[in-house]
């Protein structure tokens, strides 16, 4: 009696580990897809993808302009700001090009390099972009991203989506889907020990 309760206590185990190494299998499965159709197709349409040195030429701030934060956004969501454009010299090329914070930037409003996020308070996006011009100025030097094609003759500061970070972003599915596995491996190697056990 005592050897079928042990018996049907090992095998509800063993099904709840392979349901839960399934399941692990199923959601990294669906993080993989997730991840296919939001990152990598930003990450493949990116052709900034060489890094080199900028040195900073000029950091002005221009005159304010108006921008909406995404295409076909409505009135009230168009916010005035300054326009800051800096000019680097392209190490790799020598040429003079200007820089922009990021890929999104150059699709926003390609007169500016820096487009601040949308804020009730004028002053603060002021006060932030004379910032951002202020450190330009002193920090003359720096690593930014150009296009080795030539199909783009400007730079980034810095990439949406990295290498390092699609990396990242692989990690956790992976680890999911690895832990996924081996617990469904364990189970089998289990109920094969405790078949072969019954046999002999």
């Amino acid at each position: 009696m005592l050897g079928k309760k042990l018996v049907t206590a090992q095998k509800r185990g063993e099904t709840r580990a392979l349901c839960l190494g399934l399941g692990m299998v199923a959601c990294s499965m669906m993080m993989y897809f997730f991840i296919g159709i939001t990152i990598v197709p930003f990450y493949t349409k990116s052709v900034w993808t060489t890094e080199t040195v900028c040195k900073v030429l000029k950091a002005n701030i221009k005159d304010k302009v108006f921008c909406p934060n995404s295409e076909g956004s409505e009135d009230e969501e168009i916010f005035p700001y300054p326009c800051l454009q800096v000019w680097v010299n392209l190490t790799a090329s020598g040429q003079e090009v200007m820089l922009y914070q990021t890929e999104d930037t150059l699709e926003k409003n390609p007169k500016c390099s820096y487009v601040p996020d949308k804020l009730e308070n004028s002053k603060e996006v002021t006060a932030r972009i004379e910032t951002i011009a202020s450190n330009f100025k002193k920090y003359r030097t720096f690593p930014c991203y150009y296009d080795p094609g030539g199909t783009q003759t400007n730079v980034v500061l810095s990439r949406l989506y990295p290498s390092k970070g699609l990396l990242f972003a692989f990690l956790w599915p992976t680890l999911m889907f690895t832990g996924g596995c081996l617990i469904i491996v364990l189970v089998k190697i289990s109920q094969y020990v405790s078949v072969l056990s019954a046999w002999q």
